[in-house]
């Protein structure tokens, strides 16, 4: 349950989608020597940042959506051996549909 977790501003938490490949012995190596941009699911999404007459301005991603980050975006955090990311909306390339 990550009701722990609310992010602030225009921050975003992401359970990012780890590719995985297998050995010929089962033994399962996650690939993250990689360069590409990864993607994951967004768990949560903070109330957005304040505009300059006080309201804040929603993010475009809610929770559910798909999307696509660079791979040094975000603080990497760890939740009953769960990864997530905790990212800006501006660290987020695309939302995919």
């Amino acid at each position: 349950n990550m009701s722990k977790f609310q992010p602030l501003d225009d921050r975003i938490l992401i359970k990012k989608n780890i590719p995985v490949t297998k050995t010929l012995g089962g033994i399962i190596i996650p690939d993250t020597a990689t360069d590409k941009p990864q993607d994951g699911i967004v768990i949560e999404v903070g109330p957005g940042k304040r505009g300059n007459d006080g309201n804040r301005i929603p993010l475009s991603v809610t929770e559910g959506d798909k999307v696509i980050f660079g791979k040094n975006a975000g603080i990497e955090i760890t939740f009953e051996d769960e990864q997530y990311w905790i990212m800006l909306e501006s660290e987020i390339i695309a939302k995919i549909s």
